[in-house]
């Protein structure tokens, strides 16, 4: 079964954020890093990934997707909150490596 991710970047802490989806998160996540995957990500310097949610259907990210494109950013920052509330960057969480201190 294959899954899809709902994504948000962020450039730091209550900073820039970029909303994706896609079915490889790890290899889009290394893409906004590199500055390759949105010239939106790259001028604006969003590289880390501070939230996300699994999907079973392509089709419900994409909808999930739009939907938090349209929210208003107090209830973007409050999601990110919620779930990381020190907006640390996932990306060792998401590629099985062991976590970083800081």
């Amino acid at each position: 079964m294959s899954k899809y991710y709902v994504y948000i970047m962020a450039s730091k802490r209550n900073g820039t954020l970029y909303i994706g989806q896609t079915n490889n998160l790890v290899e889009r996540v290394c893409a906004h890093k590199k500055g390759t995957a949105s010239v939106f990500t790259k001028k604006y310097n969003v590289k880390n990934i501070v939230y996300y949610e699994k999907h079973n259907d392509a089709e419900k990210a994409l909808v999930r997707e739009k939907q938090m494109k349209k929210w208003n950013r107090e209830w973007k920052l409050r999601l990110v909150e919620e779930v990381n509330p020190s907006w640390k960057d996932l990306f060792n969480g998401i590629t099985g490596s062991p976590p970083t201190r800081g």
